[in-house]
């Protein structure tokens, strides 16, 4: 991880979860961390635990509603102007809705597309062209989807947010094959947790908090620490291997 140190990461949907874990985690290792979300409260308290912690890098809170692609160039921008560019972009936001594909309402599925897909391309497209403008070759892009975007969860509530991680899958795999028809050395990998024990049961289910408890107490589920555990892993490989589907679940997860 060295030779990342002092250099710029964008996470997104750092303020809670799985986002909050890597945001930490890379700024132990020393990395200048752009952490973004619709709220910041919790990045600048998370900020202010890294410093008083001792950590060698800096978390800068960055407010931004991910779903307005007019805010993610906003950010790209004040990126550009404080912090010269992007090196490595952690796509790590995304969202769910109880909306079945029978009886689901629009908006729902539309506001899982916006910040699932569309986000999570808007911010590959423009960390690729802050990489290019600065002749940066090694920079990474980094896509945290799920266990849903490789086999369909036999639950109706789920069956569109799978279709979106499943859209996650499809566009890291071609993103790696636009990167190397480019001839640049900047790396993509795809991490797909299974059962991670976060706030997103709760927010997913947010009309029946029994359920989202459930979701977490049945088996030893994963930890947003076990996922940024992985997202070092990954940045830490040599320069010439690509990490490219990384698939992780609890031991005791069934499928």
């Amino acid at each position: 991880m060295e030779r990342w140190t002092g250099r710029v990461a964008l996470v997104t949907g750092a303020s809670v979860g799985i986002g909050a874990a890597v945001a930490r985690a890379l700024v132990q290792h020393g990395m200048k961390v752009v952490g973004c979300a619709r709220s910041v409260d919790k990045i600048e308290k998370l900020a202010a635990e890294c410093q008083s912690a001792g950590y060698s890098g800096t978390l800068i809170p960055y407010k931004c509603d991910l779903s307005n692609e007019d805010e993610i160039l906003s950010m790209f921008s004040a990126i550009k102007t404080l912090h010269r560019g992007v090196d490595v972009c952690i796509n790590n936001a995304g969202l769910a809705h109880a909306e079945p594909l029978l009886s689901g309402r629009t908006d729902g599925w539309r506001n899982m597309l916006d910040v699932n897909v569309l986000a999570l391309s808007i911010c590959t497209r423009e960390a690729y062209r802050s990489l290019k403008e600065r002749n940066v070759d090694d920079g990474h892009i980094i896509n945290i989807n799920s266990m849903g975007g490789h086999r369909i969860v036999p639950s109706a509530d789920e069956h569109f947010y799978c279709a979106t991680k499943y859209a996650v899958t499809a566009l890291t795999e071609g993103l790696r094959q636009e990167l190397r028809e480019a001839k640049t050395h900047i790396r993509v990998t795809c991490i797909s947790p299974g059962i991670v024990e976060t706030e997103f049961a709760f927010r997913h289910h947010n009309s029946d908090p029994e359920k989202a408890a459930a979701t977490y107490e049945s088996i030893k589920c994963l930890k947003a620490e076990d996922i940024a555990t992985a997202v070092v892993y990954v940045l830490g490989a040599p320069p010439h291997v690509q990490v490219g589907d990384l698939q992780m679940r609890p031991v005791e997860q069934v499928s």
